[in-house]
C-alpha cells in the first residue's frame, strides 16, 4: 500500500488490538511497522500476532516489519504488609535492603543486590516513574538508607530507577534470552533492546540474534546518552524512549537530547524511533491534545524516521484514531515548505566512499531535473539506508531480492520497498525500476528515472553506479547493450 508520507509510524499491539480486523485497520490507516511487546503476552499470543501481520502482508503485497521489543530487566520493590501501601512524607527516613519481610512506612525490600552494590551516597532513587525520589544517605552490600526527597504513596512491585550510576546489570534478562530465540525463530525483522548502557549490551544481543533481525538500541538510561556514539556505531537503529528518560534525566533536557540523537542517527544512515506518550490521551480520547500534535510533529520537523504509538493502541479504546491522526499530522507536516527547508539544512555533506558520492549526485539530479523517483538495489539495505540519509524530494524505490531486506527498510524514511527476483546485470535492474515506479504508480512511461545498483550484484555495500533512464522499457532496451 503505497503512502503518502515518507515518516513511519509504528503501532504497537496489545488487547485492544490483536484481532485480524483491527490489524488490517491499522494497517489500512497508516501503521507502517507494528510492535510486539514482549513484556506482555505469551508466546502464543505473540505467535498469532505474528501469523496475522504476515496473513495481511501477503493480502496488501507489499512489505511490513515487524518490530519485537524485549521488555529488560525489571528493578521493582518488594511487597507491604498494607495492601494499601504506605505514604512516604517528605523529610522522612526511609530504608531499603535485602530482607525479603513485608515493608511498612520505614522499610522494604529491594531484591536486587546489584544496585547496593553501585550505590554511593549520594546517589539517587527513583520509585513509581520517578513520583517518589530518595536520597541515599549511607549504603552498605545490603542495604541503602535514604531521605525522601519527595514523597508519596508507595505500595507493592512498584518500579525503581537508579539515574546515577551503571548498574552490573546485563540488559538482557533469563526471559529477554529466551523471548530472543523465540521471536527470532518466527522471524521478526527488529529488535528492541531495553536497559542499553554501553555498546557491549548490543553487542551480545546481536551475536545471540546471529543476524536473524537488526537490533535496535532503545535509549531510556544516562548511561546510554552518555556512551551514545559508541552505541551507535554497533547498533542498526535507534529508539529515543522518552518515558525512563525523563524520569532519570531532569524533563527539560530530553528535547535537546532528542534533537541530537535524531541528528546523529541520520548522520550515520541508521533509523531512529521516537517513541513514548506521543499521544498518550488518545488512549481515552478520541482526539488528542494540541500539545501532544505538537510533539509528533516536532520529531517529524526534526526528520526522525518513524513516530510510535504505545498504549494508544495497545489497549487505549481508540487504536484506529490513533494512528489515523498520526497518519495525518504526519502529512500535513510534510506538505508544508518549512519541512522541506528544515529538513535540507540539516542534511551533512557526506563524501567518505563511492557509495555517498552516488546516493548524493542521485538525490541532487531527482532534484534539479524532471525526475520522478530514486531507485536502488540493495541485497543488505547499504545502499537504501544511505539514499533515505539524504531525504529527497522525491519517492525512493528500495528494490531487492531478500523479504527479510524489504522488511527492515520498511522502517527507514520514505522507503518503498519491491521485491524483485535476482539480477545479475545492471540493464535488467533499469528495466525491473522502470516497471515497479510505473506500477506502484510513481512515474508514466514517458518520465525518467535515477537507478543505483552495484555491480557486481549480490555484494553488500558496493554501490558503485548510477544511470538515469527513462520507464519506457522500449527506449531501455534500444539503448546501449549494458
Amino acid at each position: 500500500m503505497r503512502r503518502t508520507r515518507n515518516v513511519k509510524i509504528v503501532a504497537t499491539l496489545g488487547p485492544a488490538s490483536d484481532t485480524y480486523d483491527m490489524i488490517k485497520a491499522l494497517f489500512t490507516a497508516g501503521a507502517d511497522v507494528f510492535r510486539l511487546n514482549m513484556s506482555h503476552g505469551s508466546h502464543d499470543e505473540i505467535r498469532e500476532k505474528h501469523r496475522i501481520i504476515r496473513q495481511i502482508e501477503e493480502e496488501s503485497g507489499g512489505s511490513i516489519c515487524i518490530l519485537a521489543d524485549l521488555q529488560g530487566p525489571k528493578l521493582r520493590v518488594g511487597v507491604f504488609a498494607s495492601e494499601d501501601g504506605e505514604m512516604l512524607e517528605e523529610g522522612a527516613r526511609f530504608r531499603m535492603d535485602l530482607d525479603t519481610a513485608e515493608g511498612d512506612a520505614t522499610r522494604v525490600c529491594l531484591p536486587h543486590p546489584e544496585i547496593f552494590a553501585a550505590l554511593e551516597p549520594g546517589s539517587s532513587l527513583l520509585v513509581n516513574d520517578g513520583k517518589i525520589r530518595l536520597k541515599v544517605d549511607e549504603c552498605g552490600p545490603d542495604f541503602a538508607n535514604c531521605t525522601v526527597i519527595a514523597g508519596g504513596v508507595i505500595s507493592n512491585r512498584k518500579g525503581v530507577n537508579v539515574p546515577d550510576v551503571v548498574l552490573p546489570l546485563a540488559a538482557l534478562s533469563n526471559k529477554d534470552r529466551k523471548d530472543l530465540e523465540f521471536v527470532c525463530e518466527l522471524g521478526v525483522d527488529w529488535l528492541a533492546l531495553s536497559f542499553v548502557q554501553r555498546a557491549e549490551d548490543v553487542l551480545e544481543a546481536s551475536d545471540l540474534a546471529n543476524g536473524r533481525a537488526a537490533i535496535l538500541s532503545k535509549i531510556e538510561k544516562p548511561a546510554a546518552v552518555k556512551n551514545f556514539e559508541e552505541i551507535l556505531k554497533v547498533s542498526d537503529g535507534i529508539m529515543v524512549a522518552r518515558g525512563d528518560l525523563g524520569v532519570e534525566l531532569p524533563v527539560q533536557n530530553v528535547p535537546p537530547i532528542q534533537k541530537r540523537l535524531v541528528r546523529k542517527c541520520r548522520s550515520a544512515a541508521k533509523p531512529v524511533i521516537v517513541a513514548t506518550q506521543m499521544m498518550e490521551s488518545m488512549i481515552d480520547s478520541p482526539v488528542p491534545t494540541r500539545a501532544e500534535v505538537s510533539d509528533v510533529a516536532t520529531a517529524i520537523y526534526e526528520g526522525a524516521d518513524a513516530v510510535m504509538l504505545s498504549a494508544e493502541s495497545a489497549a487505549g479504546s481508540y487504536p484506529i484514531e490513533a494512528v489515523t491522526t498520526m497518519n495525518n499530522v504526519a502529512t500535513e507536516v510534510e506538505r508544508d515548505p518549512t519541512y522541506t527547508q528544515i529538513i535540507e539544512a540539516s542534511r551533512e555533506s557526506k563524501g567518505a566512499t563511492i557509495a555517498d558520492g552516488i546516493v548524493s549526485a542521485a538525490r541532487e539530479i531527482a532534484e534539479t531535473t524532471n525526475i520522478k523517483a530514486i531507485c536502488c538495489f540493495s541485497q543488505s539495505g547499504t545502499t537504501a539506508a544511505l539514499v533515505a540519509r539524504e531525504r529527497p524530494r522525491v519517492p525512493i524505490i528500495a528494490m531487492t531480492s531478500v523479504a527479510r531486506t524489504a522488511r527492515q527498510l520498511t522502517l527507514y524514511w520514505g522507503t518503498n520497498c519491491v521485491i524483485v527476483e535476482p539480477l545479475d546485470r545492471f540493464k535488467m535492474a533499469v528495466v525491473q525500476s522502470a516497471r515497479a515506479a510505473t506500477r506502484q504508480g510513481y512515474a508514466e512511461k514517458d518520465d525518467m528515472i535515477v537507478v543505483t545498483a552495484g555491480v557486481p550484484f549480490n555484494v553488500p555495500g558496493s554501490t558503485n553506479i548510477l544511470r538515469v533512464a527513462p520507464c519506457d522499457e522500449r527506449l531501455i532496451f534500444n539503448s546501449d547493450p549494458e
